[in-house]
């Protein structure tokens, strides 16, 4: 008999960034009250599915994430840098394309010249995507992650190339991206929204 297993990558909730800062990687940017609002609609979300496993992202916006979602569910934050945002040589400046000094690394968007290759990046949450499907075999497992990690992997078990417009990314504050598994085969993506009404008009690309 075969198995149906579900992954759920989790967007984070809204950061709290004033200065529209490229934060990536960097240490020191916390859930903002709404993006705490998020997190807590995830715990909703996921309350009555039979989760058995929460992974995070090491960021502390990803742990914020997650801590509402293992509370609900009585289950430990098993934290793992295979989740981690992309890495991204602008990271800490504000409106970087507009930097002349930023354009010689934009000369590649399929790669992309600026950061970790895509392909990098699916290689590594989908490592990370197995570990939660063989921790949840015939349940459910939630991973938090970012919005870029979450997108390319969604792109990539739906068969398209992986360089895309990130202007329409199907990937909110908050989102919800789930992987339906037939023993280890991916037979099913499908994305919600536990909180459409938090959703600023312009979501953050972090």
């Amino acid at each position: 008999m075969t198995e149906k297993t579900i992954v759920h990558l989790l967007r984070h909730g809204e950061v709290d960034n004033p200065r529209g800062v490229l934060y990536g990687r960097l240490p020191g940017y916390h859930l903002s009250e709404r993006g705490g609002g998020m997190a807590l609609a995830a715990s909703d979300f996921f309350a009555e599915r039979s989760v058995v496993s929460v992974f995070s992202s090491p960021l502390e916006r990803a742990v914020e994430t997650a801590t509402p979602v293992a509370a609900r569910l009585g289950l430990p934050i098993v934290t793992d840098k295979r989740l981690i945002e992309s890495a991204n040589r602008f990271e800490g400046q504000s409106h970087p394309l507009r930097k002349p000094e930023n354009w010689p690394y934009l000369v590649n968007p399929f790669r992309p010249s600026w950061g970790e290759p895509f392909r990098d990046v699916v290689a590594r949450i989908m490592e990370m995507v197995e570990v939660a499907r063989r921790s949840a075999i015939g349940r459910e497992a939630v991973c938090v992650s970012h919005q870029l990690p979450i997108w390319v992997t969604r792109r990539q078990a739906e068969g398209k190339r992986l360089w895309h417009n990130p202007a329409a990314r199907e990937c909110a504050l908050g989102s919800v991206t789930s992987f339906t598994f037939e023993d280890a085969r991916i037979i099913g993506v499908s994305y919600a929204v536990p909180a459409p009404r938090m959703i600023p008009d312009v979501d953050a690309a972090q």
